[in-house]
C-alpha cells in the first residue's frame, strides 16, 4: 500500500533532537513521573510498589477500567465501554480509518490539518474531497462549501478542533451545523480533539462525540496532559457499529495497550483539573508572549489562535518555507515547522507551549535571522 510521506513528522524526526530552541513542539511543556506525582499529590512510592509487584501480562485487553473511567470524565455523555484505547492519538486516527474506510468511500476532510486525516483514507482507496480553510474566515469551515462537498455517498467528514496548525476553535453552534450536514447523509463526523480543553477561556470544550450519535472523538495523553511518552490515546463514540468494527480490527493491530501507560494515565486523569489548570496557565501566558512578538516583528502576521498550542505565522520574505526554516535552523538553532508540511506557503508553524525561556529565546532567534534576510534584500 502506498501512502504519501508524512511531511510534518519527517521534518520533526530530522531536526527536533538537535534543536537549540524548540518552538516547533506541540505538547504542553512535558512533565516527568516525579513532577506528575508532585503536581497531583499522590504517593509515588506506593504507586510504584504496587505496580512493580504486578506480573507483566497483556493486562485488560479492552483497557484498564480506571483509565477508561478517567477518559469518560472528559466527556458529558460517553461511557467507559464506548472508549477504544490506542497507541497514541496517531494510533487512534489510523485505527478509525483502518476499521471504517473501504476503497471507493467518499471522505471529506479539511486543510490545513494533521496529515493523517486525509492521507490515510486516501491510501486506503477512498475518494477524498478537501475543504480548504481560509485565513480570511479565521480558518473556520465555510458551511456552504461543506454542503457542496458532502454528497449522499459521503461516509465521513474529518475535522480537527482545536485546529493544528492554526489554533482555530469551532463553537458549539458550528459543530452542530456540521453534525446536521453529516446527519443529512448518515455520515460519521471524525474530530481530532487532541488539543481539546486547551482554551484561552474557562468555557466547556465541546466534543463531537457528545453532540452526535455518529460523532467520533480522538484524544490522547500527549498534548493536553503533557505525557506524550506514555504513547496512549483513545477513540470515543456512541456508534455501536463503529465500536464493534474497531474492537474486531483491534485484535489485528495492537491487542492491548501498556500496563504502565494506562496505570500512570489513570493517576493523571484522576487529577485532570490540576493538570488542566497548570497547562492552561502555560498556554495563556505563552500566547501573550507570542502575540506581543508578532505585534513587534515587522515581517510577520497571523490570525491569533483561540485554543491549542500552535500558530500559523506568515512572513513577508520571498523565500519558500522549507528553505527558510532549514536555513534558520542551521544559522540560529531556532526550530519551527515549514508551512509546506501543511501545504501552505510563506508561513511556519510555531508551537508556543514550551517553557517560557525557550519560547522567548526562540522568538528572538527568529527575529535575528529575519534581520539577516532584510540585509540581503
Amino acid at each position: 500500500m502506498y501512502i504519501k510521506p508524512f511531511a510534518v513528522e519527517e521534518w520533526m524526526n530530522e531536526y527536533e533532537v538537535g534543536a537549540k530552541y524548540n518552538i516547533a513542539e506541540t505538547c504542553v511543556d512535558s512533565v516527568s513521573v516525579d513532577e506528575l506525582f508532585d503536581l497531583v499529590g499522590e504517593d509515588k512510592n506506593a504507586f510504584l510498589q504496587e505496580f512493580c509487584a504486578r506480573r507483566l501480562t497483556y493486562g485488560d485487553i479492552a483497557g484498564a477500567p480506571a483509565f477508561k473511567e478517567g477518559v469518560a470524565g472528559l466527556y458529558h455523555t460517553i461511557k467507559p465501554e464506548e472508549i477504544v484505547t490506542t497507541h497514541g492519538a496517531s494510533g487512534a486516527s489510523h485505527h478509525v480509518f483502518y476499521s471504517l474506510v473501504s476503497p471507493g468511500d467518499r471522505i471529506v476532510s479539511i486543510m490545513p490539518t494533521y496529515q493523517q486525516l486525509y492521507s490515510i483514507p486516501e491510501a486506503y482507496g477512498a475518494e477524498v474531497a478537501m475543504l480548504h480553510l481560509k485565513q480570511e474566515n479565521d480558518y473556520l469551515p465555510d458551511m456552504d462549501e461543506l454542503r457542496t462537498l458532502v454528497t449522499p455517498e459521503t461516509k465521513m467528514i474529518c475535522i480537527n478542533n482545536p485546529n493544528n496548525p492554526t489554533g482555530a476553535l469551532m463553537s458549539r453552534e458550528q459543530l452542530l451545523e456540521i453534525v446536521e450536514i453529516a446527519r443529512s447523509v448518515d455520515a460519521y463526523v471524525l474530530c481530532d480533539e487532541v488539543y481539546r480543553h486547551l482554551t484561552q477561556n474557562d468555557e466547556w470544550s465541546e466534543s463531537v462525540a457528545d453532540l452526535y450519535e455518529k460523532g467520533i472523538s480522538l484524544g490522547s495523553m500527549s498534548k493536553v496532559f503533557s505525557l506524550a511518552g506514555l504513547r496512549l490515546g483513545w477513540v470515543a463514540t456512541h456508534d455501536k457499529a463503529a465500536l464493534a468494527s474497531m474492537a474486531s480490527h483491534r485484535d489485528y493491530n495492537h491487542i492491548s495497550c501498556g500496563l504502565f501507560d494506562e496505570a500512570l494515565a489513570a493517576v493523571a486523569l484522576r487529577h485532570r483539573d490540576t493538570l488542566l489548570a497548570r497547562n492552561r496557565e502555560i498556554i495563556r501566558g505563552n500566547l501573550e508572549i507570542l502575540d506581543a512578538w508578532v505585534a513587534s516583528e515587522p515581517h510577520v502576521h497571523y490570525t491569533k489562535p483561540q485554543a491549542g498550542t500552535t500558530a500559523l505565522v506568515y512572513y513577508d520574505f520571498d523565500v519558500p518555507s522549507r528553505q527558510l526554516c532549514h536555513n534558520m535552523y542551521h544559522a540560529t538553532g531556532a526550530f519551527t515547522v515549514p508551512g509546506d508540511c501543511f501545504e501552505q506557503e510563506h508561513c511556519m508553524r510555531l508551537g508556543y507551549a514550551c517553557d517560557r525561556p525557550t519560547l522567548r529565546a526562540g522568538l528572538a532567534a527568529v527575529s535575528e535571522y529575519f534581520k539577516t534576510l532584510e540585509e540581503e534584500k
